[in-house]
């Protein structure tokens, strides 16, 4: 049957929420469904092989990771509450909504600033954690989680609602291939004009977002 051959996305989702991982999870999904399309070993192998060679520039971040890890090693978290305390009335929320405004902005302009391994985790990330250490001193876990949470959520809401505003961004041609497709006429400049209140409304919103995280934050650790 056919629909066999889905067995791999099948896979994927019960790895992912297992959290198992996820390349393993990948990898093995996509055997797997080799082995039901009636592929042998070795031709999952070379179409495996082929998949990494022609992709392989997307494993780049990779070589970023090492020298992010000697920076904490060394005391990335401590300059970064350091260099917070220095700023007068930094909070996690301040710096999450300033990022925001600023990748919506590159985004839509298609400048290269961004990324998780680029931006977040070695400077967005310790300073939003620095500015709550320094206000409220050492946190705990769940705390600690949110902020990542909310690092990791900026870069995503930043570059998903700004990119479409660029004529050029791979989303916005995408937008118009598929409804044109679909026989609806549309065009890339009104995509992109349209896509302008949309990123606008995503800032306002977000930047709400992060002060009342500010706001919860000081209620629950400000008497501490």
């Amino acid at each position: 049957m056919e629909i066999l051959k889905l067995i791999g996305v099948l896979v994927v989702i019960v790895g992912l929420a297992l959290k198992l991982d996820t390349i393993a999870t990948v990898v093995v999904a996509g055997i797997i469904t080799g082995f039901v399309a009636g592929m042998s070993p070795l031709d999952i192998l070379t179409v495996l092989g082929n998949a990494f060679i022609s992709q392989r520039v997307s494993t780049l971040f990779v070589l970023a990771l090492p020298a992010i890890g000697i920076c904490e090693r060394y005391g990335l978290k401590d300059k970064a509450v350091d260099l917070i305390k220095k700023i007068v009335n930094a909070t996690t929320g301040r710096i999450l909504s300033l990022y925001l405004a600023i990748r919506v902005f590159a985004a839509a302009t298609s400048l290269r600033i961004g990324g998780h391994i680029q931006f977040i985790r070695p400077l967005i990330h310790p300073m939003s954690r620095g500015a709550a250490v320094a206000k409220y001193g050492e946190l705990n876990e769940d705390t600690e989680d949110d902020i990542k949470g909310l690092c990791a959520g900026v870069e995503n809401f930043g570059n998903f609602f700004g990119q479409n505003c660029f004529l050029g961004a791979s989303g916005t041609l995408l937008i118009v291939s598929t409804l044109t497709e679909q026989s609806i006429n549309v065009d890339v400049l009104g995509v992109a004009m349209w896509s302008i209140p949309i990123a606008v409304v995503s800032v306002i919103i977000g930047i709400i977002y992060f002060l009342v995280y500010d706001r919860k934050l000081e209620k629950a650790l400000g008497g501490k």
